[in-house]
């Protein structure tokens, strides 16, 4: 018997790096509930990402001492390295060292520079996220998690992954994924309570 509930669109797109992964409405771990991941990074060895829509009630400067002050909020990139910092930018080659992750928003790179870059020009914050953390797989984890419809696959884009909008991110993505996704953005989170 087939109902609403059990609705798992087939995915269009294998993870990689460049992708998002969108945690189905009813995964029960309780730190991907309903979160969106940039996967940075995904080969034999395992996967990495950051989640984009878990926020911290901080900004950059309650962390960072030694930033100019800017008013970039901080977001849990995942449960693994936790009291590292880590950034997305799209100044691109200006950082040295970074790593294109898709075209236009790169990984990392010189610290001391970005800082510098910031000092000099405090407006450039809106173009770096920063995230506290990273989510991490290990070899054939999530394709485990995967084989189990625990994630669907989305293509990124910029403006996505730069936007800071966290609340409707996951009810957003779903509906650009095409018709048969959509529906899974109105699901409740307890579908006891309907």
């Amino acid at each position: 018997m087939s109902g609403l509930l059990d609705f798992k669109p087939e995915n269009r797109f294998d993870p990689g790096k460049g992708r998002l992964l969108v945690s189905e409405p009813f995964l029960p771990d309780p730190y991907f509930r309903r979160t969106v991941v940039l996967l940075c990074d995904h080969n034999a060895e395992g996967s990495f990402g950051f989640v984009l829509n878990r926020g911290m009630d901080l900004t950059i400067n309650d962390l960072m001492e030694d930033l100019p002050p800017i008013s970039s909020r901080v977001g849990i990139g995942g449960p693994v390295q936790s009291g590292e910092l880590y950034y997305l930018h799209t100044l691109g080659k200006h950082v040295e060292g970074s790593v294109e992750v898709i075209d236009g928003v790169h990984m990392g790179g010189d610290y001391a520079q970005l800082r510098a870059m910031l000092a000099t020009d405090p407006k450039l914050s809106k173009h770096v996220r920063f995230f506290v953390g990273y989510s991490g797989w290990g070899p054939d984890q999530l394709k485990k998690e995967m084989d189990d419809q625990a994630w669907m696959v989305a293509p990124a884009d910029k403006r996505r992954i730069m936007g800071t909008s966290n609340e409707e991110m996951w009810r957003m993505t779903l509906k650009s994924m095409g018709r048969e996704f959509a529906p899974l953005a109105n699901f409740p989170e307890d579908p006891s309570l309907n």
